[in-house]
């Protein structure tokens, strides 16, 4: 049997997979800088994402690869080691990195490091797709503690457009990728099936809770001073993400793309059934 490799397996979309393939019957192999606490299905074997640890990778067929580094640094040595043992990769991109341009060409540093991962990964000789998702709509539990306390969600950029992606539906199309042939020297782009503005996500959120919420407007250096001041939010990815906001908010708005569908036979969900699954989470009554 083949054993499937995840890594960042506590994670919104690592979860996922983890337990996709699990329900599937799958041998899986888990990474997880807390194995004791990660939580995952019965008979999954959880393990410290140090693949330097002697068994690490054996009997690894295939691996799902996500990129948690402030950096490219730990790049080439993981792909040197899974390039030894592993028979397929299925990476994980983001950043908003531009296909066909060279790392160091790339807009912002996170498109760098993740263009560097995708680099080495396109060159190491392994069977390899990758999946470049739009913005998670897990991206919107950030504003639950301000939905908590009233009706007002305070932010930057709020015409800011995106197709924000199901987690669920990232997962589906990596364990495809990873299970089933077909898929190699692939670059498949997913979104959800709406263009939304961040202001439209909170109404629609609003709409799931069944109380109505309005976007109030902050400009760079307000919202700048809100994160700083959040302790869950880390320092040093405020101007990193505030770049890429306002270069985001100039750009063309996204494309739709109907891949999630065309690969697993399943519409992308619309981020109102997203937000009714996750309404507790915003005060709201459990669906």
């Amino acid at each position: 049997m083949s054993t499937y490799l995840v890594f960042g397996a506590t994670g919104n979309v690592g979860r996922r997979v983890v337990e996709r393939l699990a329900w599937a019957g799958a041998a899986v192999r888990a990474t997880s800088r807390r194995p004791r606490t990660a939580n995952l299905p019965s008979g999954v074997e959880v393990i410290t994402p140090d693949l330097d640890v002697p068994g690490a990778l054996n009997g690894v067929d295939a691996a799902f690869l996500m990129w948690p580094f402030h950096s490219a640094e730990p790049a080439r040595p993981l792909v040197d080691a899974l390039t030894r043992h592993v028979r397929r990769v299925v990476f994980m991109t983001g950043g908003g990195v531009r296909p066909g341009l060279a790392p160091e060409l790339q807009p912002t540093p996170v498109a760098r490091w993740h263009a560097t991962v995708e680099h080495l990964i396109e060159r190491s000789g392994m069977e390899w797709t990758v999946l470049s998702p739009g913005t998670f709509m897990a991206n919107a539990l950030w504003w639950r503690e301000q939905v908590k306390a009233g009706d007002t969600v305070r932010g930057a950029y709020g015409q800011l457009a995106t197709a924000p992606i199901h987690e669920d539906d990232i997962a589906a199309v990596a364990v495809h990728a990873l299970t089933e042939e077909g898929q190699a020297e692939r670059r498949h782009t997913l979104t959800g099936p709406d263009v939304l503005t961040q202001a439209e996500q909170v109404r629609v959120i609003g709409e799931a809770i069944g109380r109505p919420l309005r976007w109030q407007e902050l400009t760079r250096e307000e919202e700048r001073a809100r994160l700083l001041a959040d302790p869950d939010f880390p320092d040093g990815f405020v101007d990193e993400l505030l770049d890429g906001y306002a270069t985001m908010v100039t750009a063309p708005p996204p494309v739709v793309t109907t891949t999630v569908r065309d690969i697993t036979g399943t519409p992308a969900a619309p981020l109102s059934a997203w937000a009714a699954e996750h309404a507790a989470e915003f005060g709201g009554e459990p669906r």
